[in-house]
């Protein structure tokens, strides 16, 4: 009788190409290196550590959802709200991972925190640029917060710039009233260096846009700036919480309140007419 024929070994797979004239490719786009070296603690304690990267992973985190905004503005402009509300709903899921940033921090006690606390000096979040876009591309604009960044004349420049241009919600109700809806020529004309107040009629606006056909597109523009300003009240609720329990109601870094001032900006929604309508519908 015949020897039954063996299986074959398996093959091992190919060896990836390993050998590069200078630094990988990876790192070429990534710049990894970099990255992983810019963590410089100024206190011996080991915590520090988890704070510092959580957070520049914050900032990076920042840095992408501006792009998302800015670039659902552009479309918008456009009147390509497709592309839009593509831009709106990746910047949802990377609102819930910059959510989730607050994880490692929010179990901190008071002792861990003040352990390392010193090492901020007068350093604080409000003083971060790029969540001062973000917070400008909301509406919520103060031309006293350029204030903190004069020193750096290219961030204050952009920051500037951001001020006096219309914010993601402007470009919305500039859209709604080219559509034909009836947003007020006090609205469309007002300020934009200033922060964007509510309006009666705007809220009109969306009670209609709501009663009517939930699958037309401005109602699903809609919903996709809902889910971002849902996510945006979690940020600073998580902000408030994370805050409360690592330090109480102690005065924050930087001069702020502290508790109090993140307890008054948790009350403030973004997009305010978008919640307000729903009571109408």
């Amino acid at each position: 009788m015949s020897q039954q024929a063996q299986p074959q070994e398996a093959s091992e797979p190919e060896t990836p190409h390993l050998d590069f004239a200078g630094t990988t490719p990876y790192e070429d786009y990534v710049k990894a290196d970099v990255l992983t070296h810019l963590q410089h603690t100024l206190s011996d304690d080991p915590g520090e550590m988890v704070f510092l990267v959580t957070t520049q992973v914050m900032e990076l985190w920042f840095t992408v959802i501006v792009h998302e905004w800015e670039t659902a503005a552009q479309a918008l402009r456009q009147d390509r709200v497709p592309v839009a509300i593509d831009a709106l709903k990746r910047s949802v899921r990377e609102l819930d991972a910059l959510n989730a940033s607050w994880r490692p921090l929010g179990q901190l006690t008071p002792a861990q925190f003040n352990s390392y606390r010193s090492a901020l000096g007068e350093g604080s979040g409000f003083q971060s640029a790029m969540y001062r876009r973000m917070e400008f591309l909301l509406g919520e604009k103060s031309a006293s917060m350029l204030v903190p960044h004069r020193g750096a004349p290219r961030v204050h420049a952009e920051l500037e710039k951001a001020l006096h241009e219309p914010s993601l919600y402007d470009e919305v109700l500039r859209l709604l009233a080219r559509r034909g809806h009836a947003i007020p020529s006090a609205v469309l004309e007002r300020d934009i260096s200033r922060r964007y107040e509510p309006s009666a009629e705007v809220e009109s606006v969306w009670t209609a846009v709501y009663a009517g056909d939930a699958g037309d597109e401005i109602a699903r523009l809609g919903e996709a700036l809902t889910d971002v300003a849902e996510l945006v009240w979690r940020w600073r609720n998580d902000h408030l919480v994370a805050t409360r329990r690592a330090m109480g109601a102690k005065a924050g870094t930087g001069g702020s309140a502290g508790v109090a001032w993140l307890e008054k900006r948790a009350q403030k929604n973004v997009f305010p007419e978008l919640w307000t309508a729903r009571s109408h519908v």
